[in-house]
Parts: structure tokens; sequence; C-alpha cells
């Protein structure tokens, strides 16, 4: 019996959220319900539930770099994924670790900066790094409103803005971006991907919930596993929304505050 060749490996880089609704935990979950496989760096360790981040616990940059080695020398990886980045020492590293690998490894570059509540999440420092250094290393980027506006420059207020800032992105080398449009008012929910293939809208009505908390990283996830399984970029990413929009519809209703979305709904009846 000869040998399969290995597929749908997604590295995912970012830090863990002990609530299981964003980071590590929902990135896995999203990664193998869209039929991937997921390994870790995980670069801190919060204190967090459905309320609010009480803690943070950095994890020191040579184990970071030490994970992505480890997972990248033996498993391997066909897409890399990367979420919270917490200081600009810690984007330089996988900035740096993905420069090593040749070819270089597609990256979904989730640039978390502005929570889906609007709390800042890194400083200045590290969204000027961000941008600098690994956006030009993206095949694609999902910023929400917010973080599009700190990455551009620009405000971002209706779907042509929305075009103007992925276009701004990819002039800043991203080779795709996906502007996603849940800030934004509205009974749906616009959602707009710009790559070298030209510009696709994408719509969905808008759930009127308090769950979704994680929906960034779920978003993305999602994406990098379809991706490392071989599909198209456009087809991916339409997918990987219908996921989530489900997720967030099957919510549990889990806490006190911004629940977590039920990624798992596709492995049930």
């Amino acid at each position: 019996m000869s040998e399969i060749e290995p597929a749908g490996r997604v590295l995912i880089i970012a830090g863990s959220d002990s609530g299981g609704g964003a980071g590590i935990q929902a990135d896995i979950k999203a990664v193998s319900a869209m039929g991937g496989y997921a390994a870790t760096a995980i670069t801190a360790i919060t204190v967090q539930n459905t309320k609010g981040v009480s803690a943070i616990h950095p994890v020191p940059d040579d184990i970071i770099a030490g994970q992505i080695k480890a997972v990248l020398e033996d498993i391997g990886a066909d897409v890399i994924k990367t979420g919270m980045l917490a200081t600009p020492a810690i984007v330089e590293l996988v900035a740096e670790c993905l420069e090593q690998q040749g070819p270089l490894l597609p990256l979904v570059l989730d640039p978390v900066m502005i929570a889906t509540s609007g709390d800042r999440l890194v400083d200045e420092d590290t969204e000027t790094a961000i941008r600098d250094r690994l956006l030009p290393l993206a095949a694609l980027v999902t910023p929400n409103i917010p973080e599009a506006e700190r990455l551009t420059g620009g405000t971002v207020e209706n779907l042509g803005d929305q075009i103007a800032a992925a276009e701004a992105l990819m002039e800043l080398g991203a080779k795709a971006a996906l502007i996603k449009g849940g800030h934004l008012k509205g009974p749906v929910v616009t959602d707009v991907l710009v790559s070298t293939r030209g510009m696709e809208i994408m719509e969905r009505p808008r759930i009127q919930t308090r769950h979704t908390h994680g929906t960034g990283c779920t978003l993305a996830s999602a994406i990098a596993a379809r991706l490392a399984n071989g599909e198209a970029l456009s087809d991916a990413v339409r997918t990987a929304g219908d996921y989530l929009h489900e997720a967030i519809n099957r919510a549990p209703g889990f806490g006190e505050g911004h629940g977590p979305v039920d990624h798992m709904w596709v492995l049930r009846p």
C-alpha cells in the first residue's frame, strides 16, 4: 500500500483562550470541523471567559520558535494561520520562521488587533510590525472593519470603503484581502474578497445575538483548513463563511457575556 500524501495540515500560531470560544481552542475546532488537521504554536496563555480577559501570560520567544520548528520539521504544514501576536518581537519571530521555509508556506493572517467588542488588543508598535512584516507574506489577510482602518489609515463606512481597504492591503503586499463587514450597520452582513483574480461580494443576513466571541479566529481557521485541503480561495472563503454563519445561528448560549459559537455543528445531525 502506497503512502498517502499529507494534506489539510494547518499550523496555527496564536494565543490560548481558557473559555474555549476564541484563540487556539476555536482554531482547532474550526480546522477540525472543516476536515483539516490542526497543529499549534501557542504565543500566550490567557485567563478569560465570555465576560473578558483578566490576565495574560506570554510564552517565551524561544518556546514559540521551538514549537513552530518542531511542527514543521516533523508533521509539516500546508497552510499557516496566525492569530494574536502580542509584541513586535513575536511578529518578527514569526516572519523569520516563515521566511526560512522554502518554498514559502501560504499564510492566512488574522490581524488580531481590535476585538469584536472594539477593545484594542495590541499596541501601535505591534500593529506596525504586523503591517510591515507579515502583510507582505500573507496569501490572505482577514481584518474586521476597525483592523482594516488601522492597517490602511483610512475610514471604512460602506461597501466602497471595504473595497478600497482591500485594495490598499494588497498594495501593502498581501496577495488577497477579505474585509469582514460585521461591524457595519444593517440587516445584511457584507464581506468583500479582493484578490489577483478580481473581487467577490458575499452577503448573509445578520443574526441578532451576543454570542459572537471568537468569530474572527473561527473564520480565518476555517478558511485555512479549506485552503490546506486544496480548495480555491474564493470557494474556501465562501464555504468557511457559510459554516461560521450557521455556527453563530446555533450558538449554545454559554456564559454571561459574549458567548461562543457552535464550532462543531457540522458533525451533528
